[in-house]
């Protein structure tokens, strides 16, 4: 399973409408759209999550740079909080 990060998304976009563009390169398993803990208001990124590296490697080159819900995303492959690089 491979988690990506959607930037720069509309307030307005629902999960159903990300897994709608997400699905089209294969299984999406879970969809999070982040919100502010105070006010409950979208921050305006998302996670997705997707059954396999393929899809989710074909979504983020076909997706990223791509209108959604009115905004130009970016998408790229999420990365894990509080790694370090080696």
């Amino acid at each position: 399973m491979k988690k990506i990060h959607v930037g720069n998304l509309s307030f307005e976009a629902t999960e159903r409408r990300i897994s709608e563009a997400f699905s089209a390169f294969g299984p999406v398993q879970k969809i999070s759209i982040m919100c502010d803990r105070h006010s409950g208001e979208p921050r305006g990124f998302a996670f997705v999550e997707m059954e396999s590296d393929e899809g989710a490697a074909s979504a983020i080159a076909a997706l990223n740079g791509t209108q959604l819900e009115g905004q130009t995303v970016a998408v790229s492959e999420a990365h894990v909080r509080g790694a370090k690089a080696v």
